[in-house]
C-alpha cells in the first residue's frame, strides 16, 4: 500500500459515506445530534479531495495531514474520534512509502486502539468501536490473502454493529436516554461497517 492506493481506499469509503448519509442522519436522529451522515460525508469527501492534490509520500506524514483535514471538516465527537484513527496509523507508518497490505491492516488497528486509549472506550458500549475493533482484528488475522481479510472484516463489522440493538449507550447525548437507547441501532457502528465496505470495494471483494 502507498499514497495512490490509500488515496483510492479513502475515495471508496467516501463513497459509502455519501451513499448512507440521509440514512446515518436518520439513525442519529433517534439519540444523537441528527449530523451523523453529515459530518462523515463531509470528512471522507474532505480528505479525498486533498489526497489529489498531496504530494506527500510518507505515509506516517500522509496520516497526520488525513486526519487534521477530517477533524477539520468534521467538528462532531465522531469526527475527533476519528482523527484519533489516522494518528494512530500515523505513528504506525512513520518514515514508510509503501507497506505491505499485512503492515497496512496493522497500522489500521494501531490506529483503533489509539481511538480506544484516547476516547476511552471499548467494545460493547454501543459505539463505532463495536464494528471496528472486531472488523479490524479480522483484517489483521486473514492479512495473508487481502481479499478474504476485506470480506472477513466486512462481515465482521456487520454482525459487531448488529450487536449495538442490544447495548445500552453509556458515551454522548444517548447515554442521557440509555434506557431508550436499547433496541436502537447505534450509527457509529454503522460507520465501522461502511468503513470496511469501501475497502472491499477497493479491493473489488464481493461475497
Amino acid at each position: 500500500m502507498d499514497r495512490k492506493s490509500i488515496k483510492g481506499v479513502i475515495e471508496a469509503i467516501s463513497a459509502e459515506m455519501s451513499a448512507k448519509r440521509d440514512y446515518l442522519v436518520e439513525l442519529d436522529q433517534v439519540n444523537g445530534d441528527g449530523d451523523l451522515g453529515i459530518s462523515m460525508d463531509d470528512g471522507y469527501r474532505a480528505v479525498a479531495e486533498y489526497l489529489k492534490t498531496s504530494g506527500e509520500k510518507d505515509l506516517g506524514r500522509l496520516m497526520m495531514a488525513c486526519g487534521k483535514v477530517f477533524n477539520a471538516s468534521a467538528p462532531s465527537s465522531l469526527g475527533t474520534i476519528t482523527s484519533f484513527g489516522f494518528m494512530g496509523m500515523a505513528k504506525a507508518l512513520k518514515g514508510k512509502e509503501e507497506v505491505s497490505f499485512e503492515a497496512a491492516a496493522g497500522a489500521m488497528l494501531a490506529g483503533v486502539e489509539n481511538i480506544m486509549e484516547k476516547a476511552e472506550s471499548k467494545m460493547g458500549e454501543k459505539t463505532i468501536l463495536d464494528s471496528l475493533y472486531p472488523g479490524v482484528l479480522a483484517m489483521v488475522k486473514h492479512a495473508s490473502d487481502p481479499k478474504k481479510a476485506v470480506m472477513e472484516a466486512v462481515k465482521a463489522a456487520a454482525e459487531g454493529s448488529e450487536a449495538t440493538k442490544q447495548m445500552r449507550a453509556i458515551h454522548g447525548r444517548a447515554a442521557y436516554s440509555a434506557e431508550r437507547s436499547i433496541g436502537v441501532l447505534d450509527g457509529g457502528s454503522v460507520v465501522g461497517k461502511l468503513i470496511f465496505k469501501g475497502i472491499a470495494d477497493y479491493y473489488g471483494a464481493k461475497e
